[in-house]
Formats: C-alpha cells, structure tokens, sequence
C-alpha cells in the first residue's frame, strides 16, 4: 500500500521514503529514479524515439515503368496509296517503300522526279506541276536542302493567288511536315531537294 501511494507521489515520493526509512532513492542504468524497496520506477526519463537516418529516395524499375514510361508514336499513312516519306539521304528519299533518287514531287498518291537543280531554280514556272493537280492541293512544302532558303516573294504570292499556301523549309522538317499533314488528312504536296550533309532511314 504504501509503495503504491509512493509510486503515485513521484519525486515527492522518493524524498518521502527518504524520510520514512525506506532506503530513499537510487538511479539505475536506463536513468529511472527508483525507490529502495519499491521494485517499479517512481519517475522515468522520458524516451524519443530514434529518428531513423534520413535516406533519399532512388528510383526502381518498377518505379521507372511506372512514372518515367516514353510512348513514341511512328506515323504510318492511313491509306496504302498515301505517300510516306520514310527516309532521305544527299542521293534522295525512300518513299513509301521505293527509292527516288535526286530532287522529287511527292504528291498525294504519285511520285515524280523534279527536274530542278537546286533551290535557285524554283521558280513558278518550276512549280506549275503543282497547280495542276486535280484535286487542288491545299499546302505546298518545299524543302530546299540542308537550310531554309529564301525564296522570291512573288513566287510565293503567285502561289497563294492560285490558292495555295506555300511552307519553305529545310528538307528533314519539310519531310516531318509533309508526312503530318498527309496523315492529317490534307490534300499536300512537297518539293523536296536533298539534304547534302545528312542522312536518316526510318
């Protein structure tokens, strides 16, 4: 009875068993302040709990095909009878899986050798192929070799008077372009010159 009202008393308690004769107080190894006689701690240090080393966090696998999954998607031509420019080199371009060789009219369902030397020749008169077509064709891209090159404006303006829009762009995006639009279902047709210092085959 008395070690339970001890217990209760805390530190008060200690210095009353002190005085009671019961042994007073002691500490042990853990820091807990005892009571001679009285087997349970009256006051006990309190105890955090360790903190654990922080660590960073690394990626898996499984993480990576969770959060770091790259889609590529490869346009294809919705038609078999579309052209697709599937690759271009300083001889030419494959397209839709035959090999034309020098500069070349790309136009929605025919290939054709353009008869142009580079892009100094274009002319309106070297782009009278392209007015011809039947349907019209909605969008010209031209590319005119390794760089963009500028054309004259008034072959420009003498295309958008026969209501087509003209895009001047260097060979491997007017590649990019051309098969875009086709596959977006426009009515496109391309120039294409190429490229002297590159090289890719789809």
């Amino acid at each position: 009875m008395a070690a339970a009202a001890l217990r209760r008393l805390g530190r008060e308690g200690a210095g009353l068993a002190a005085r009671c004769g019961l042994g007073g107080h002691e500490r042990d190894r853990g820091g807990s302040v005892r009571v001679r006689g009285v087997s349970t701690p009256v006051l006990r240090q309190p105890r955090f709990p360790r903190r654990a080393p922080w660590r960073g966090y690394r990626l898996i696998p499984a993480d990576d095909e969770l959060y770091q999954r790259t889609r590529v998607t490869v346009l294809k031509p919705e038609s078999p009878g579309s052209a697709f420019i599937e690759g271009y080199s300083p001889r030419g371009f494959t397209i839709s899986g035959s090999v034309v060789v020098g500069p070349c009219a790309v136009l929605p369902r025919t290939i054709l050798q353009w008869n142009v030397g580079s892009w100094q020749d274009i002319s309106f008169q070297s782009l009278a192929l392209f007015r011809l077509l039947e349907p019209p064709v909605e969008v010209l891209v031209l590319g005119t070799g390794d760089r963009v090159e500028r054309l004259h404006p008034a072959v420009l303006k003498q295309m958008r008077a026969c209501g087509i829009a003209v895009e001047v762009q260097d060979t491997p995006n007017a590649c990019a372009t051309f098969n875009f639009l086709s596959t977006e279902g426009r009515l496109v047709a391309a120039g294409l010159i190429p490229p002297r210092g590159t090289y890719k085959e789809g």
